[in-house]
């Protein structure tokens, strides 16, 4: 099989969710995500967040007749490389506070320099003190 080349000029993952004012808190508040555009049409509402300079975005949305979303296996992350560890342990403290407090993470994996945590839905995020790249 062969693969072309592309180029993406943005990513954005995007999910629904019945606890949509629990979310956004979670997001930016607790994570400290910057809210970049909120929508509303079509039977949606819907925020997006994104990090300064950086084309990745999450978006969330909630339908007028109900947006179900279970979360999937505990092994299903988002994960967060964040290189500066006192960064961390704040965004960690910011969410504690906010009533998420740290999770066991399915694989032992992510507790060796990470902190897993679920955010309203059950979806699980890791904030990885590491550098990816």
């Amino acid at each position: 099989m062969e693969f072309k080349d592309f180029t993406a000029v943005q990513v954005r993952i995007a999910r629904p969710t019945d606890k949509f004012e629990e979310v956004i808190d979670f997001y930016q508040n607790g994570l400290g995500l910057q809210q970049i555009e909120q929508f509303n049409g079509g039977g949606y509402e819907g925020v997006i967040f994104g990090l300064p300079d950086v084309n990745y975005h999450l978006e969330f949305t909630r339908h007028m007749d109900g947006s179900p979303c279970p979360a999937p296996s505990k092994d299903n992350l988002l994960v967060f490389y964040i290189t500066d560890k006192n960064e961390i342990e704040t965004v960690s403290e910011r969410l504690k506070n906010l009533g998420y407090p740290e999770v066991e993470p399915e694989n032992g994996y992510w507790k060796e320099l990470g902190i897993t945590v679920e955010d309203p839905d059950g979806w699980r995020i890791v904030l990885m003190n590491r550098s990816y790249v």
